[in-house]
């Protein structure tokens, strides 16, 4: 791929980007901060590289989510039905202010710590699953069960669904292009699953992150009202009467499981192989485990679940590096670049778990923060810790070229990851 000055157009080989999209991109920051590409779909985009840019950016009230900001004939995204549609990932205040505030009191710090135990049950029966093999597939076996099984359980999602509900994202996350209508067909089968389940924990509450959901969507609020009221970003009064609409509710438990689901596994996977490559990373971990909370914020900026941030456009004409973006065109936002920039992370292309990862942007920054992240966290916490507790011997059991990563810009995520133990 050829670099190019700041702001004049670059073709991507997406072949290099899913290989080897870390060399790719260190050579666009090194080239500009911003340059003109052509994206996934045919479309003209602007990407942002550098880590400073990429901050401001993520933080940037300009920079607008709602895609009917974008320019007729622009970004066109994923077609998906209203009641999947109205989700966060599409939103700007007032109403993100609104509908982030109500699921936050349902996704409270207590209610996640609350889930380490069970987690960690989780990954041990994983674990115990596969211990007599002596060899498995991580992704398959390991990464990708632990996320579905959590989101399940905090959802109240019953175990019988669960095997759909992994074939429906994975319809979505990796499309078939052999068999176009399959990501349609899984979107149909999630909306009538969604609408169900939310009619039947309406009926049958339970303690559960769904139930609450609902009770935040249907109580009135009176009487903290005149708590409650205060001002958005734009200036908007945001008031304790406020509920989610249906489709929000429908939308935000859509968000919260394919969100869930698809980062951790990627966070999880992409964590394992960075030790695994890195030995003596691995043997300093091995020595002290309780320095995993530090190693995972490293690990996840090493080699995020996401190379990309959620597209933007600009509300007006902004300007970036010198180079003027017009208002309503397409912005991405290279997470993956700015995590690897030298002139915020010294030596950033190699893991290092004694380093203060502190302002990573691999789960975002600003007001669009994953919702997500300390579960997160502390899923790829447990599962690193209950794996290595588990097997001393762990190791890769393919050349790591031979690894394969999911056909994806978007999507940093391994297909397998085969080892021994």
């Amino acid at each position: 791929m050829p670099t190019t000055t700041s702001g004049s157009p670059q073709s991507f080989d997406p072949a290099e980007l899913i290989d080897d999209p870390h060399t790719v991109y260190a050579r666009l920051r090194q080239a500009g901060p911003v340059h003109r590409i052509t994206g996934t779909d045919g479309l003209p985009a602007w990407l942002i590289t550098r880590y400073a840019d990429v901050r401001r950016a993520l933080a940037d009230p300009r920079l607008a989510l709602d895609k009917r900001n974008a320019s007729p004939g622009g970004y066109q995204g994923l077609a998906l039905p209203p009641a999947l549609d109205a989700n966060l990932l599409n939103m700007d205040p007032p109403d993100h202010t609104r509908i982030r505030r109500l699921v936050s009191q349902a996704f409270t710090p207590r209610r996640i710590e609350e889930l380490r135990a069970p987690i960690r049950r989780i990954a041990d029966d994983l674990l115990d699953d596969v211990a007599p093999h002596g060899r498995t597939d991580l992704i398959a076996s390991y990464a990708a069960p632990l996320p579905i099984t959590v989101i399940c359980d905090l959802l109240g999602v019953a175990p019988a669904d669960r095997q759909d509900f992994r074939s429906w994202t994975d319809a979505l996350i990796t499309p078939d292009p052999a068999q176009p209508s399959r990501a349609k067909e899984a979107v149909g089968s999630m909306l009538g699953f969604f609408t169900q389940l939310i009619a039947d924990k309406r009926n049958h509450p339970a303690d559960d992150l769904l139930s609450a959901m609902i009770a935040a969507r249907d109580e009135n609020h009176h009487e903290n009202h005149h708590q409650d009221h205060h001002q958005d970003r734009s200036g908007a009064e945001v008031g304790g009467e406020d509920r989610l609409s249906e489709d929000e509710l429908v939308s935000l438990v859509f968000l919260i499981l394919f969100a869930g689901y698809e980062n951790t596994i990627h966070l999880i996977g992409n964590a394992t192989l960075a030790l695994l490559t890195a030995p003596d990373q691995l043997a300093a971990l091995r020595a002290d485990l309780s320095r995993v909370g530090g190693a995972v914020a490293e690990l996840a900026r090493y080699d995020g679940p996401a190379p990309l941030a959620i597209r933007r456009f600009p509300l007006e004409d902004i300007t970036v590096g010198g180079v003027t973006i017009p208002a309503g065109e397409t912005v991405l936002l290279s997470l993956a670049a700015a995590n690897r920039d030298p002139e915020q992370f010294a030596d950033p292309d190699h893991v290092d778990i004694t380093r203060d990862a502190t302002g990573h942007l691999a789960l975002g920054h600003g007001i669009h923060y994953c919702l997500g992240a300390p579960l997160a966290r502390m899923e790829t916490e447990i599962a690193l810790t209950a794996l290595l507790d588990r097997f001393p011997h762990l190791a890769l059991d393919v050349p790591p070229g031979a690894l394969r990563w999911r056909p994806s810009m978007r999507a940093r995520g391994l297909l397998a990851l085969p080892v021994r133990y």
